[in-house]
């Protein structure tokens, strides 16, 4: 069994996440959890819908900052895909997408405020990145025999536009679709920084002990992530798109003297501004980097390789769920509705709610990662096992998964897995602002004391470290000859 490379690789992320969970901070410190568990279930069983003024106004602003933050990172996407095959743009891309939704918005609301741009700019800039490396991937993929059948002498923007196009089109849209499900996720964990989200008065719910309240937010959020087919139709999204700004609401104006300050004086590290020279500038780095890189690095690298493996051992088990191969309809249709409550729900939120029931620890975040990530996971290795026939005397129960449907999907299960893994540690460094001791925790400490210089040196650590991630990734994949399928 070990002589097989996936094998082997399996079993070294598993001995690095057992080794996590030895230094990990896993706790439960509330003193009643299961009960103030038990009022959330109750809560979202019994949803009061009628009790926040403005929740659908804050579920209009979700849809409409979806709509315009992911309708602007297309169209950058799709014009930097143009280009990504030169290093500076790849890298400028690989940059901006490695710098999660929320520590932009924080970025933002620095010199904007809280007004719609904000929010706009912080799903556009990441997604830009995002859309550009797989709108370049699907371009490289395309079939280039139709551009030899052109006569002779034909530009290369008709031939792009009569041959490339045409034959992506199907795979643009799909991704496109499917990156606007992730805006809606986006979108609603905006809240959480004060835009008015779902995100606000879901927090502003659970603060008050209102489950209700919140069950009531989570129900009509999932409602909205479920009926997407039925209500994102290609023939109405030019008129959601125009029609979006309108309700992104008008916010707090704009200082343009407050953007100005922040560029050429808060961002500046403080021995520069006051004059302190290098060895001022060696000394305040050297103290970053010591008390607050160093810690923020590790528990971040840690809750990582923890949340990875868990998330792989839930997919594992999730998949099956929703396969044809095991159970009748009624199992499915639960499965499914499991999986899609957990893929839907934002990681964000779930760490979110977990740490109200379970107190201040890693667990929260790793079962938050776990589920989001492992129902993504596990929805799509369910439906590849639908798509596979076996013999008819093949094995059943707990012998048709091992050895019958687990080994003839496990290389894509390691793809997809290793895929989310910088997605993963995107999400592990932003959970730090809910209070565990990740890079998110000292960005945000940072911004709260009014030390920009030092969250912006903090952040430009958490994108190398996702970059470098990134990388390692793929040249695993690579190395294992992986393919690789984007999620979001």
């Amino acid at each position: 069994m070990f002589a097989y490379p996936t094998v082997r690789t399996s079993f070294i992320f598993l001995a690095i996440a057992i080794a996590g969970l030895l230094v990990a901070d896993i706790a439960i410190t509330t003193a009643n959890p299961w009960q103030d568990l038990g009022r959330l279930f109750w809560g979202i069983v019994t949803p009061n819908f009628f009790s926040t003024e403005g929740l659908l106004t804050a579920l209009l602003r979700t849809v409409a900052f979806a709509f315009v933050g992911v309708a602007l990172g297309s169209v950058c996407g799709f014009l930097l895909s143009l280009v990504y095959r030169f290093l500076p743009v790849r890298m400028f891309c690989a940059f901006i997408r490695s710098i999660h939704e929320l520590f932009w918005a924080l970025i933002f609301l620095q010199f904007f405020g809280f007004h719609p741009l904000t929010g706009v700019l912080a799903i556009a800039i990441p997604y830009a990145g995002i859309f550009a490396k797989v709108y370049s991937e699907i371009f490289e993929e395309a079939d280039p025999e139709p551009g030899r059948l052109l006569p002779p002498g034909t530009r290369s923007i008709s031939s792009f536009l009569y041959t490339k196009i045409p034959d992506c089109w199907v795979q643009l849209r799909t991704y496109t679709a499917y990156r606007l499900e992730c805006g809606m996720r986006s979108s609603a964990i905006l809240g959480f920084v004060g835009l008015p989200t779902l995100g606000f008065y879901l927090e502003s719910s659970f603060s008050q002990g209102l489950y209700s309240d919140a069950g009531a937010m989570l129900v009509l959020f999932y409602i909205l992530i479920a009926t997407m087919p039925l209500w994102v139709r290609p023939k109405l999204l030019p008129a959601y798109v125009l029609a979006a700004p309108f309700f992104l609401g008008d916010g707090m104006p704009i200082i343009w003297g407050n953007v100005k300050r922040f560029f050429t004086e808060d961002i500046v590290p403080a021995p520069i501004r006051n004059g302190e020279g290098l060895i001022g500038l060696s000394e305040w780095m050297g103290d970053v980097w010591v008390n607050e890189a160093l810690p923020g690095i590790w528990n971040t690298v840690v809750l990582t390789q923890v949340a990875l493996v868990a998330t792989g051992i839930l997919s594992l088990l999730a998949f099956p769920l929703i396969s044809k191969h095991f159970g009748g309809p009624v199992r499915r249709t639960s499965g499914h509705i499991f999986l899609v409550i957990a893929r839907s729900t934002p990681e964000y939120i779930l760490a979110y709610i977990l740490l109200q029931l379970w107190g201040p620890s890693m667990l929260p975040a790793v079962v938050a990662l776990a589920l989001h990530n492992g129902g993504i996971i596990g929805h799509l290795i369910g439906r590849q096992t639908n798509t596979i026939t076996l013999r008819p005397d093949a094995p059943t129960g707990f012998s048709r998964y091992s050895w019958e449907l687990v080994p003839r999907v496990y290389r894509s299960f390691l793809a997809f897995l290793f895929y989310r893994w910088e997605i993963i540690m995107r999400e592990t460094a932003i959970l730090g602002i809910l209070g565990i001791y990740t890079l998110g925790f000292y960005v945000d400490s940072a911004i709260q004391n009014i030390r920009f210089d030092r969250a912006m040196v903090l952040i430009l650590i958490t994108a190398l470290l996702n970059i470098g991630v990134d990388a390692l990734g793929r040249l695993i994949r690579r190395k294992l000859a992986l393919k690789t399928m984007p999620t979001c």
